[in-house]
């Protein structure tokens, strides 16, 4: 009997330690939100004039910079995704061709249609990065 109660009194001292670490661990409830504060017409005016001057800091590295770094995205998402329709169009094809082989011609003909509007949409995306890195209106 004496060794039971050592034992309920052992759980129940683990389960009371558990329990209070366990409640630390919790993140409080946020506090009610307060009202924003209202911003001066005149305040956001003045940021919006000096915003453009902010980007040409440090002899104007900024623009230069970014407009790579969007040059790099707009190719590669753009390869990728014409990339991975071309693929997802061509196996169709090759799937509606093995299933019916008389209508080869003309699923050949609609899978070239498609491949070149896709292919398409990848030279646009080469033109904007050209544009962007060569022809940068962004740069004064």
């Amino acid at each position: 009997m004496a060794r039971s109660m050592a034992l309920t009194a052992a759980v129940l001292f683990a389960g009371a330690v558990v329990l209070s670490t366990l409640g630390s661990a919790f993140v409080a409830a946020p506090k009610a939100a307060q009202a924003p504060v209202q911003v001066p017409t005149a305040a956001l005016s003045a940021a919006a004039l000096v915003t453009p001057t902010m980007a040409h800091a440090d002899d104007g590295v900024w623009i230069p910079a970014l407009s790579a770094v969007g040059a790099g995205f707009a190719i590669g998402l753009a390869a990728i995704g014409s990339g991975v329709g071309q693929g997802i169009a061509s196996g169709r094809c090759i799937d509606g061709i093995s299933r019916q082989p008389e209508v080869a011609d003309d699923l050949r003909g609609v899978l070239l249609l498609s491949l070149a509007f896709m292919e398409s949409l990848t030279i646009y995306g080469l033109v904007i990065a050209l544009v962007l890195l060569f022809a940068n209106p962004l740069i004064k």
